[in-house]
């Protein structure tokens, strides 16, 4: 049995955090079409220009948010939230490119709804999928590199019994768990840190999860986690 767990040292840091969780079982991730997400995803750009409208990038509630939240822990200098790294593209013009199914659904719904979406190949995950804080001893390869680079201690991690899952939060995944083509059984969250959208999230979650039940087939279910519900069993 596998669970996903939101740690006490984390919770000290983020009390109000909410967790939106999907457990995906049994999909079908292969590309049948190249081309099958590119307009879903351009049309996630256009709608994504809602959540940059003032021209100092950084002033953008939704920047500002995820930037304060990274000033709360040890971060790697110019780590950002992945919202951010996606609205940062595309106010600059930049097109979001297909990656696989799931990976192009996710990043249209982040774009849609401005939150940090994130998806990790259960499988792979050994042992519990905990957020918590690093001791720094954790193994970390991110995709593009061949060296381990842990995380900080004190930094705000995702991790299992190999090493960390995802530094800074949200900033970068190991490409040990990332998901691919092959991925049957996903793990896949939404992130809200201060309690204030809550209505987003429920709405980010439902249409996340209607469009991977529609285009991957599979089975799943959903769980919002707080304080008082931190853990769920993601896999028997």
């Amino acid at each position: 049995m596998k669970k996903f767990i939101m740690e006490k040292d984390f919770l000290e840091i983020f009390p109000d955090a909410k967790i939106g969780i999907l457990v995906c079982r049994g999909i079908d991730n292969h590309i049948k079409d190249e081309n099958r997400y590119a307009d879903y995803l351009a049309e996630a750009q256009i709608e994504a220009a809602k959540h940059i409208t003032n021209p100092e990038f950084t002033e953008n509630p939704i920047i500002r948010t995820w930037r304060d939240v990274f000033y709360k822990f040890k971060t790697k200098k110019g780590a950002r939230c992945s919202i951010e790294a996606l609205l940062k593209r595309v106010s600059k013009g930049g097109e979001i490119g297909c990656i696989n199914p799931l990976v192009d659904i996710y990043n249209g719904i982040s774009l849609k709804y401005g939150v940090p979406v994130g998806g990790e190949d259960i499988d792979k995950f050994q042992g519990d999928n905990r957020l918590t804080v690093a001791d720094g001893s954790e193994e970390f390869i991110t995709y593009g590199s061949d060296k381990s680079e842990p995380p900080y201690p004190g930094e705000v991690v995702y991790k299992d019994d190999a090493g960390a899952i995802c530094r800074c939060f949200n900033w970068r995944e190991s490409v040990r768990t990332m998901l691919t083509e092959d991925t049957v059984n996903a793990f896949m969250c939404i992130e809200t840190v201060a309690g204030e959208r809550d209505d987003v999230l429920d709405a980010a979650l439902d249409e996340l999860k209607a469009l991977i039940e529609k285009e991957l087939g599979g089975m799943v279910e959903k769980h919002i986690l707080t304080k008082d519900c931190p853990e769920v069993i993601i896999a028997e």
